[in-house]
């Protein structure tokens, strides 16, 4: 029987040790990383989806800039290490410095910190080909050897699934929640749900759900155009007693600021539920 006699699955569990198991999450203490010691972040928050091609960095950096305009220091860690982009919406290049206390993050123009694989490597175009205990140490490095400061809010932008950079943030960080990002296709149900059931394992709190591409606003007529179905996104998150923290739009206006590296000016009040529920945790 494992080493971990409280788990779940301890019954059907052929496992000689628990390391690694999701299911290890009773006293998520014990696993997590410390804050370096020149940061003070009052509140994490991770940004995950079941599925990739959602827009969850859209969101990430749409809740980050929103938390910014509302007065708040915020940060993000782009945990999506073979696929990063937020350095590039906010228009951030370059490569970060640091000294014997760890790296300094590079910041946006209103004044959002952020660390990525992007902002370490000569080259932001060459492919990240590394495999996942590699991924997951960089980061924990992300989180205890960035000089973050004084935030209010870090956002974690994770890849999708519930592969090992996920297990490494709801282990090694002190996550106070996340928010689950999703789209109205047919699938969604499944895809919320197995988002939802690895924090619940974990013994994450899930703030809510947010549905990005919900509709394309006609600009003759401004019909709502349901490119991708009809959602059911309310009753899939009542069914799991979750609040829908906002339903955005397929926006081509979105698409021009992130490519332009100006997502510091995009104001979303698609997000203002999802904004109050992180104000008030």
């Amino acid at each position: 029987m494992p080493e971990n006699s409280n788990c779940s699955s301890a019954s059907s569990c052929d496992r000689s040790s628990c390391e690694g198991c999701p299911s290890k999450g009773g006293d998520k203490t014990s696993f997590q990383e410390p804050m370096n010691a020149f940061s003070n972040i009052k509140h994490v928050i991770g940004v995950v989806s079941g599925k990739g091609g959602v827009g969850k960095s859209f969101v990430t950096s749409s809740l980050a800039v929103q938390m910014t305009n509302a007065g708040y220091k915020v940060g993000i860690l782009d945990a999506d290490i073979t696929g990063p982009s937020i350095p590039k919406m906010f228009g951030v290049h370059g490569q970060v410095v640091g000294n014997d206390n760890g790296m300094f993050p590079m910041e946006s123009e209103n004044g959002i910190k952020m660390i990525s694989i992007n902002l370490l490597m000569e080259d932001e175009e060459a492919p990240v080909i590394w495999r996942g205990p590699v991924i997951a140490g960089v980061v924990k490095q992300f989180w205890n050897e960035t000089l973050w400061g004084d935030l209010d809010y870090l956002f974690v932008d994770m890849p999708p699934g519930t592969g090992d950079v996920p297990l490494t943030v709801f282990q090694s960080l002190p996550v106070d929640g996340i928010v689950i990002v999703t789209s109205p296709q047919e699938l969604v149900q499944m895809i919320v749900k197995k988002a939802y059931n690895m924090a619940n394992m974990m013994n994450i709190p899930v703030l809510g759900v947010v549905e990005n591409f919900s509709y394309l606003k006609c600009p003759d007529c401004g019909k709502e155009i349901k490119l991708f179905g009809e959602s059911n996104i309310d009753a899939v998150a009542a069914d799991m007693g979750l609040k829908v923290l906002g339903k955005l739009p397929l926006d081509p206006a979105y698409a021009q600021v992130a490519d332009s590296g100006k997502f510091h000016e995009m104001n979303n009040d698609f997000l203002n539920e999802a904004v109050n529920i992180l104000k008030n945790i």
